[in-house]
């Protein structure tokens, strides 16, 4: 009877606290709430929308979206009932969602002194406050130029696209055995692989396997529950962080001695670039840990190998392989620039790739619809007006690229495959605003030419010698873009003489 008693107390408690909580969330008004009201009288509009049920607000409906075939399908419904720019409220937090490209421009720029990332608990946790994903100011800028200057460096250039021919012809020449190929899987290797020379001149063996597993733990932790406790996949994923950074330090350390010993070398790699930026007496902050500052930043920066291009790279299969006429006219095109590189004894070079229109045409289309990045989250650090609506000091703002992207009043039919819209769009007033798959501003990718030419030298090798076909898939959006089955194909060598018909994939 004492135990039932209990038990009818704990529940009426619970119900009771739930009722309080439900009045308070929906009819008190706070401070801050009143703070808001005079903030629209005075300036703009707090923008129109819902706040869903309590505590999880729309956050189920938002993961359901994700995980559909139209995931922006989230951002349509509520842009048609609120207009382009809604409030709403996602895992337990009141955000503002742009689907206005002119605003999202605004958000990309006005960053530091208005505007600051903001990122679900558990990457923070991961990353941890000096990241790369959270610096601001000078110091983010001057990290931001160190490694855009070194990837358009000359030498680098030439070296890099040496290297990525390699990775590619040994990658797709171990296709040709496999009764199967799983793309996403096989590229990931590849990537990586690409990736890690680029940042610490680590060539395939041992070491590179090593540091591959111990990444492979430490990127699951990313998107997860934000609880550090033993077991947890949070708690996994930050030990492994730690394992890597002993891997990656003992990398600098070596390398500190020959950066030391010859001052004036070019640099090989980026962890050339960031010693060397530390020698000459960089960021003050950096110079009582410049070690771990280097080994911390080495790993931020491998995480692009994981995801971004291997994603970029599989989906272009996949949507070559949904359109043959466009694969026909992607072959005949690199045909022609492989016979007159063989007629002529010339290497390719970086300008060779990014000189194929049509190429980049289908690269820009399959970012487009790929959106691997489809937003980005900042934090206003004061009320901020723009275009009549209000950004209240503390909330977030998503700019969603996404949305953009799949605008049919932007984008003719936007979800056709139509490399051939480039050769329309392109010089447009508003192609830039309207195109945003490496974000923009002060935090455009510094390796977006180099992801071009990285999927362009892959492009090349694989339509100019082998033939596919590929199984039935699926595109996946949540938690991150990636195709269900990994996508499957099987791919014959061919020795191509002269264009391929629509029928020959």
């Amino acid at each position: 009877m004492d135990y039932w008693i209990a038990g009818f107390l704990v529940l009426t408690a619970g119900v009771l606290l739930l009722s309080w909580l439900w009045f308070r969330l929906t009819n008190s008004k706070t401070r801050d709430e009143d703070k808001q009201e005079e903030s629209e009288k005075k300036k703009g509009m707090i923008p129109k929308g819902s706040l869903g049920w309590p505590v999880i607000g729309e956050t189920l409906t938002f993961i359901a979206c994700g995980y559909s075939s139209r995931p922006v399908s989230f951002m349509d419904k509520r842009k048609s009932l609120y207009g382009k720019v809604f409030k709403t409220n996602i895992i337990g937090t009141p955000i503002i969602i742009s689907t206005d490209a002119e605003v999202n421009k605004v958000v990309l720029q006005n960053h530091g002194n208005t505007f600051v990332p903001a990122y679900p608990k558990s990457i923070t946790e991961l990353l941890g406050e000096n990241s790369i994903l959270s610096i601001n100011g000078a110091h983010q800028k001057r990290l931001h130029t160190l490694i855009s200057a070194f990837l358009r460096s000359p030498h680098l250039k030439e070296r890099i696209t040496r290297d990525i021919e390699a990775s590619v012809a040994l990658t797709l020449a171990s296709w040709s055995q496999l009764p199967l190929v799983h793309v996403q899987d096989e590229i990931k290797k590849m990537t990586f692989e690409i990736l890690v020379k680029l940042l610490m001149s680590i060539s395939p063996g041992e070491d590179l396997n090593i540091l591959k597993l111990e990444f492979q733990e430490f990127i699951k932790g990313l998107i997860c529950i934000p609880i550090k406790f033993p077991g947890t996949r949070l708690h996994k994923s930050l030990k492994a962080k730690e394992r890597l950074i002993k891997i990656v330090q003992k990398v600098v350390e070596e390398r500190q001695v020959t950066t030391t010993e010859m001052p004036n070398s070019p640099a090989n790699d980026a962890v050339d670039v960031l010693l060397r930026d530390v020698n000459d007496g960089g960021c003050s902050d950096k110079q009582s840990h410049p070690l771990d500052f280097i080994s911390g930043k080495i790993v931020e920066m491998m995480i692009p190998g994981e995801e971004t291009m291997p994603t970029a790279m599989t989906l272009a299969v996949k949507f070559l392989s949904d359109n043959p006429v466009a694969l026909a006219k992607l072959v005949e095109e690199n045909m022609e620039m492989k016979r007159r590189k063989l007629e002529s004894g010339k290497e390719y070079g970086w300008s060779d790739y990014m000189s194929l229109s049509f190429t980049q045409n289908v690269i820009n289309e399959t970012l487009r619809m790929a959106n691997i990045i489809n937003g980005v989250w900042r934090k206003a650090l004061k009320d901020v007006e723009i275009k009549g609506y209000l950004i209240p000091k503390g909330w977030c703002v998503l700019a969603s690229f996404i949305s953009v992207h799949m605008d049919e009043d932007i984008y003719e039919n936007p979800y056709q495959f139509d490399p051939w819209r480039w050769d329309r769009i392109n010089g447009t007033a508003n192609s830039n605003i309207c195109f945003t798959p490496f974000g923009g501003g002060q935090r455009l990718c510094p390796g977006l030419e180099l992801s071009k030419l990285e999927i362009s030298i892959f492009l090349h090798q694989l339509v100019t010698r082998f033939s596919w076909t590929a199984e039935k898939d699926e595109i996946v959006s949540f938690p991150t873009v990636k195709m269900k089955r990994r996508l499957p194909i099987r791919v014959t060598p061919v020795e191509r003489t002269s264009p391929i018909s629509v029928e020959d994939h």
